[in-house]
């Protein structure tokens, strides 16, 4: 299991032009891009979202615990892209969306679990996601 984070001071995710999901933080917020491959179960996905919850990258080295900072989940296959061979990416790193979706679905009810507002997009569908990262702060988790 894969996380790309992002520190944000905004973020939203539309499909279809409808946002289904957003945050606007106080300050600072985070996006969570999970990409999920074959071998991930709910105990990584749930230790994954602790780790992710307690990762101090905001302001004053604070973690979005500390905080209270809200969280956009997007589930994110891409994040497995085997780009070793040729100019076309390969997906067979990617897990199935049937093992896929319910593991992003722990992640982010682990962090509900710990307090997290957490806000999502929707698996499988051709999202937009629009996001102002700040600082830049981005950082890729794993287990």
């Amino acid at each position: 299991m894969r996380v790309l984070v992002q520190r944000v001071s905004s973020a939203r995710v539309l499909v279809d032009g409808d946002t289904v999901g957003a945050i606007t933080p106080a300050g600072q917020g985070l996006v969570a891009l999970v990409g999920v491959t074959h071998d991930d179960d709910v105990n990584k996905a749930r230790r994954l979202a602790e780790k992710l919850w307690q990762l101090r990258i905001l302001d004053g080295e604070r973690s979005a615990a500390d905080v209270g900072a809200p969280i956009l989940v997007i589930s994110q296959f891409t994040l497995y892209a085997d780009t070793a061979k040729g100019r076309r990416p390969a997906w067979n790193a990617a897990a199935p969306g049937t093992l896929a979706e319910p593991l992003v679905a722990a992640f982010g009810d682990a962090l509900r679990e710990w307090g997290a507002h957490v806000e999502t997009g929707v698996f499988g569908a051709h999202m937009t996601v629009e996001l102002v990262n700040d600082g830049p702060v981005t950082v890729l988790l794993e287990l």
